[in-house]
């Protein structure tokens, strides 16, 4: 059954400032689908499972943003 998870991202303020964390955030196994909300910095993971919030964060990283809750 898949699962929701809201995370927070600083820094994150255009369209393609969006489309850099969805690419990393999408790289990690079990994630199907990712919806941002720039006024907020919200992502919202939907997953097949559980995943790591260090994975969600250094995938966040990665693209060169920081989260800022999990």
């Amino acid at each position: 059954m898949p699962t929701n998870r809201t995370y927070l991202v600083a820094g994150m303020t255009c369209g393609s400032c969006a489309g850099k964390v969805t690419r990393h955030v999408e790289r990690i196994p079990g994630i199907i689908g990712v919806d941002i909300d720039l006024a907020t910095g919200g992502i919202t993971l939907t997953s097949e499972g559980p995943v790591s919030d260090a994975d969600v964060r250094q995938a966040v990283e990665n693209a060169g943003y920081k989260l800022t809750t999990n």
